[in-house]
């Protein structure tokens, strides 16, 4: 074999910080063994991986065609070193999950998954959507799971699950007596909302067509659990998952508001995966668990 684990491994390094020095840290390399393996591999094969600007390693054509292909057999590499190790085929995940799935849903996946003899660890890295898709692109996270609608080449999109997002209000807002509401009751309330860019904001958006111009949004949070809190102090209605909201449902803290029947707010849960990441037996096995899971 012409080339070394070592060698692929500065390349992604070197492609995913763009800078040798910065990749042969990450590595705890030096930055001339670092230099000189990535030099060896392009010289072996006759190749350049990178156009060199100044300091800074750019990926050029042949290396971002490579680059899937290195991640996926490092990928099998660890997955094999881990069945050596500790005789098992389920190892370390790197998880990405937008707001509310991380929040309400990926702990319980999480808690299963590491619960084996082996004690796999997770890390989880809650974002919205975009951030995700990114990541999962740029192999920075094995597996993402997204509550916004998505068109990627780069990335498989699974169905995971369904939800619906629901309309509230604390009991003593005017409206929570009300038994359904009007398309200008929606108008006149005063909203607090995700940001625009969220799975949330998008699912709302698309359910609110027609009266998008028309509508009073007081503040825009990133966090569920602020716009519960400021909902609760009847500075507006909010519109968020019913993952997020059955708790504060059962308490009566929060009330749910009926919109017209016009107005649909069901959306669909996703796993996204890059289309040439090796599957391994982890990336199998928590997705399993995430079907099964209650919720």
């Amino acid at each position: 074999m012409k080339y070394s684990f070592r060698q692929l491994e500065v390349f992604l390094a070197a492609a995913h910080f763009q800078n040798i020095t910065r990749a042969a840290e990450s590595l705890a390399m030096s930055q001339s063994a670092a230099s000189s393996a990535l030099k060896e591999l392009e010289s072996q094969f006759n190749i350049k991986l990178f156009d060199r600007v100044g300091k800074r390693l750019q990926l050029n054509e042949l290396g971002r065609l490579y680059r899937p292909k290195v991640e996926a057999i490092l990928a099998q590499a660890n997955e094999l070193e881990q069945a050596f190790s500790h005789h098992t085929e389920v190892g370390a995940l790197k998880v990405g999950a937008t707001l509310t799935i991380g929040n309400y849903l990926a702990v319980g996946v999480m808690a299963q998954y590491m619960n084996t003899p082996t004690r796999p660890r997770v890390s989880l890295e809650v974002a919205n959507t975009s951030t995700i898709a990114r990541r999962v692109k740029d192999f920075e996270l094995d597996i993402g799971l997204i509550e916004g609608e998505l068109q990627s080449e780069e990335l498989d999109v699974i169905p995971w699950r369904g939800d619906e997002l629901r309309v509230f209000c604390s009991p003593g807002h005017p409206l929570a007596g009300k038994k359904t509401l009007s398309d200008q009751d929606l108008r006149e309330a005063t909203w607090i909302m995700r940001e625009p860019g969220s799975g949330t904001r998008q699912t709302f958006e698309r359910g609110m067509h027609g009266l998008l111009p028309d509508l009073n949004i007081l503040l825009e949070l990133e966090h569920t659990e602020a716009i519960k809190r400021a909902v609760e102090s009847n500075l507006g209605i909010g519109c968020l998952s019913r993952v997020c909201l059955a708790d504060a449902f059962r308490r009566g803290a929060l009330v749910p508001l009926e919109v017209p029947e016009h107005r649909h707010f069901d959306r669909q849960f996703y796993f996204i995966l890059h289309k040439q990441k090796y599957r391994s037996a982890g990336i199998d096995q928590w997705m399993e668990l995430c079907q099964r899971s209650p919720g």
